[in-house]
């Protein structure tokens, strides 16, 4: 039986530990906090399932899988409310997006801006060239997912500890315990930076959310306003109705992070309501979380076997779109580990350049 030690128990780390453990390994899993804590990048309780990637074929197929082996997980972790892009110009993401889902086979539909307002109980479409809907995309209940992971891979025979790991050449340090085994894959998220630094290149920035009350009729689908960088949820309970900006925030210290969003992130989402959702102007606030994202330069994950040190692996860089597609990442890692398959070259080590966002956010 193949041995491996996962670093880390948000979405990747869990995921990773999970697909191992189903598939016969002895895995241990660490972390400094319990799964779900809401200081990791994987914390907070939405998140977005969406296949729409632009031009990108990969990732499209990546979401698809993800949700497909999400409900295999626990289909009550999805929230089907569909995911409604508001596409400002022809000729954008959006229309990229149509295309290539449509040469993949996963369902979408091109709504005129009318259409689009009728899911939705108030929308303005003034400024809207059309209306992308993904009917089978939705919204993911975050820590409870990262939760049921854990939970399953236990099931499976894995082990978690709680502790801080610290890396000690291709073994792992645990609180003066020396950990070894086969594979030692580092799932640290905004962390992985600092504990191999020179390695890997992550920017870790602050990302404000804002939580409204709204009325039962609100429940509905996920939106992305992707030219506006900005992206958020309809009536999700007991949470609340989400607008959240998803352009570069201020570079900030994981472990030392605001978990709170400013005055400021409340001003500007009320003012988007206001914009688009007119009805919801004047809604109270629910709860207002901050959260990080952990940035590689051309918005691809990080996969790659460490260059020192054979059996150690890197795995990371979320890039703020990463959550999604913890079930698929981890089925094309545990392959790779297991020698079924070659590694995405996308994920590699080394410099990176600019590349487009992949996120939902048309500025950065």
């Amino acid at each position: 039986m193949p041995t491996g030690i996962v670093v880390g128990a948000g979405v990747f780390g869990a995921s990773l530990a999970d697909r191992l453990a189903l598939e016969g390994w002895e895995i241990t899993l660490l972390d400094a906090r319990e799964p779900g804590d809401p200081r990791a990048e994987s914390g907070g309780e939405t998140r977005l399932i969406r296949c729409s990637h632009g031009a990108d074929a990969l990732y499209a197929r990546s979401a698809r899988r993800a949700r497909e082996l999400w409900l295999e997980l626990d289909p009550d972790l999805l929230v089907e409310s569909g995911v409604a892009w508001f596409a400002r110009r022809e000729d954008g993401w959006e229309a990229d997006s149509e295309r290539v889902l449509g040469e993949l086979g996963i369902p979408v539909e091109r709504l005129t801006p009318d259409e689009g307002a009728r899911l939705f109980p108030s929308l303005a479409t003034g400024d809207l060239a059309f209306v992308l809907h993904e009917a089978e995309a939705g919204i993911l209940r975050a820590g409870v997912a990262t939760r049921a992971l854990v939970a399953r891979a236990r099931e499976a025979g894995a082990r978690f500890r709680l502790g801080e790991a610290a890396p000690a050449g291709g073994a792992v340090a645990l609180e003066g315990e020396l950990l070894e085994a086969d594979a030692v894959v580092w799932a640290s998220g905004a962390w992985l930076a600092s504990l191999f630094p020179g390695v890997v290149d992550l920017r870790v920035t602050l990302q404000q959310t804002v939580l409204f009350r709204a009325p039962p009729q609100w429940r509905g689908p996920g939106w992305v306003d992707f030219d506006a960088g900005l992206y958020g949820h309809a009536l999700v309970e007991p949470h609340g109705l989400k607008v959240a900006s998803d352009a570069d925030g201020p570079p900030v210290d994981p472990s030392a992070r605001p978990l709170q969003s400013g005055p400021e992130a409340e001003a500007a989402a009320r003012a988007y309501l206001a914009h688009r959702f007119p009805a919801l102007a004047d809604a109270p606030v629910a709860s207002a979380p901050a959260c990080h994202y952990s940035l590689t330069a051309d918005s691809n994950f990080v996969f790659a076997r460490h260059p020192e040190h054979e059996r150690v692996w890197l795995l990371g860089g979320g890039s703020g779109h990463g959550f999604k597609h913890g079930p698929a990442l981890a089925e094309h890692a545990a392959g790779v580990l297991a020698g079924r398959a070659p590694p995405e070259p996308r994920f590699a080590l080394g410099e990176r350049g600019r590349g487009a966002s992949l996120r939902t956010a048309g500025s950065g």
